[in-house]
């Protein structure tokens, strides 16, 4: 299947949930919309099944305007936040269900189908049990089994995983990885945890508003944010800004920390300059700028600590691999690698980045944008 949103907007009254955007993702593969709660993802995932109807703009499939064709018309499976799930049905039944309702499958061949999907989502030995008799992981992974059973070619993902505990989602996000990998439908998943679009790849488009900000390559478009919307909800935790001035291919933060970048010296003005928590060291490296402070905070998440430094160009937070025993109030002095450092100007749009490995040069706009109005 191939889909493609023309022009779409969604309004209700007076109320803008969808700004006008065109998106198109890659047929057969995963397309992530990634954006906070109410972010404008919800209500295009509705216009994308046939739910609702957008104001303006037309749902094109293989080419043919299907805009206004209900949802019960269309080949599409949608898996969403709660379980949902027959109650009054096994597990097996439940997956079953909607391979019988197409009436073409033999008895043996759906049995055969369910067991392989319950296989794939370690739910096998769940298949005589009702939904009733399951933890909450358990019963999302038979919704999920029962999605994958109708064997759409467009299956919509709306943050499925949001309600499980941290383990359970790791495990679930490692299964539908390769879940995905091996299947054929045009995938669109949303979530509001950059960490799940790096994880499932494919393409990614960030939301926020209701506005569609970019569009493409997953890989692409985290190291190359067009703008500082797209930086602050594409990284987790939240990129490092600082206020600084960028003269002459050096760039001056308040404490007269001055940080040589040679490759944005064609441009000049205020700008906010971004550093990623895990770009941020302890240890100088040759060209790195010293940046002294005092700990504010230090905590633990899995095996990394995050540590928050009061400096005079404003509150940082570092990322460092292990558990570091820090006091509170010591003095820290974090080393800025210039070569690791965002530019955005007073507008907001990217205009340095990164250079990565294999030699994308830093100031190439990233491929893949979208103006969304």
């Amino acid at each position: 299947m191939q889909l493609r949103l023309e022009g779409i907007a969604q309004q209700v009254g007076s109320q803008a949930y969808l700004y006008p955007m065109t998106l198109e993702p890659v047929s057969g593969a995963v397309t992530n919309l990634l954006g906070v709660t109410q972010a404008g993802k919800t209500s295009l995932m509705r216009v994308m099944a046939g739910l609702d109807r957008p104001s303006a703009g037309r749902v094109l499939v293989d080419g043919i305007d299907v805009t206004g064709v209900p949802v019960r018309e269309r080949n599409v499976s949608m898996v969403y936040q709660q379980f949902i799930n027959y109650p009054s049905l096994r597990v097996f039944d439940n997956i079953a269900s909607p391979l019988r309702l197409r009436g073409k499958a033999r008895g043996e061949d759906i049995a055969a189908r369910v067991r392989t999907l319950a296989g794939r989502l370690h739910i096998d030995h769940l298949l005589d049990r009702y939904p009733s008799e399951l933890s909450g992981g358990q019963q999302q992974r038979v919704a999920l089994a029962r999605a994958l059973a109708k064997g759409a070619p467009l299956m919509l993902l709306d943050e499925p995983l949001v309600n499980l505990d941290y383990k359970l989602r790791e495990e679930l996000r490692e299964e539908l990885t390769q879940l995905f990998a091996h299947g054929d439908a045009t995938v669109i998943y949303a979530t509001t945890e950059p960490a799940e679009a790096l994880l499932l790849g494919g393409h990614t488009a960030v939301m926020d508003g209701g506005e569609l900000l970019q569009y493409g390559p997953t890989p692409e478009v985290f190291h190359f944010p067009d703008s500082l919307r797209v930086a602050r909800a594409f990284n987790d935790p939240p990129m490092n800004l600082i206020a600084g001035q960028l003269q002459g291919g050096r760039v001056t933060l308040a404490g007269d920390i001055s940080v040589p970048l040679p490759e944005a010296g064609r441009h000049g003005g205020p700008v906010t300059v971004g550093v990623r928590a895990a770009a941020l060291r302890l240890d100088g490296v040759p060209g790195s700028v010293p940046v002294p402070g005092r700990v504010a905070l230090a905590e633990l998440s899995g095996s990394d600590t995050f540590v928050h430094v009061d400096t005079a160009a404003g509150n940082l937070v570092a990322q460092f691999a292990g558990v570091l025993d820090l006091r509170l109030g010591a003095s820290l002095t974090l080393q800025l690698v210039p070569e690791q450092l965002y530019l955005f100007d007073a507008g907001g749009k990217r205009i340095h980045a990164p250079r990565r490995p294999g030699g994308l040069a830093a100031d190439v706009v990233a491929p893949g944008a979208v103006a969304g109005s």
